[in-house]
């Protein structure tokens, strides 16, 4: 059954659809799924500490974040 919240919003993005996402300092700190994603059908949200080492992966889906500066 469909989240009844975002079940009939046409503007949201398909969670986890993208492998490799590349963020620059001004949106940090950046979580996964992104913003703008429907929550409904993804995993819960989780930081991810992307300005540490520079990128790092979801722990739940395998999503790729690199800073870029």
């Amino acid at each position: 059954m469909s989240n009844p919240n975002t079940a009939t919003q046409k503007d949201l993005d398909t969670p986890n659809d993208t492998m490799l996402y590349e963020v620059s300092r001004d949106i940090l700190p950046i979580h996964c799924p992104m913003p703008g994603s429907s929550l409904w059908n993804s995993h819960p949200r989780v930081y991810i500490p992307v300005e540490e080492t520079g990128s790092a992966k979801c722990p739940y889906c395998g999503c790729e974040y690199k800073l870029v500066d």
